[in-house]
């Protein structure tokens, strides 16, 4: 399994208290915000927002309507992880550049 993704993986299951579930249960493309899936929901995503922030100095603007997107599944935002560690990530912001 990929490194990024069992870390994010394992970062959801701790941050959102999912006790019941471990990495193996959350499979790389299944929604996120979906009872077909993991079954999240609009406080989870602001709880992910904060840890994508603290983990990774990533910040999601607040009218990045591409959000939902990032935040469809683990594929996603390994991908939104792996952009912004590159520079690559339209619409979001890291703390040194929202300091500029």
């Amino acid at each position: 399994m990929d490194t990024l993704k069992l870390e994010i993986k394992q970062l959801l299951i701790d941050t959102l208290d999912l006790e019941d579930m471990t990495p193996a249960d959350i499979d790389d493309d299944a929604p996120l915000f979906d009872t077909n899936g993991v079954g999240l929901d609009s406080i989870d995503a602001l709880e992910i927002g904060i840890m994508l922030k603290q983990r990774y100095q990533l910040t999601l603007m607040a009218n990045d309507e591409r959000a939902h997107t990032y935040f469809r599944s683990i594929n996603t935002l390994v991908e939104l992880i792996r952009q912004h560690g590159s520079g690559n990530a339209d619409g979001v912001s890291t703390m040194s550049e929202g300091a500029q």
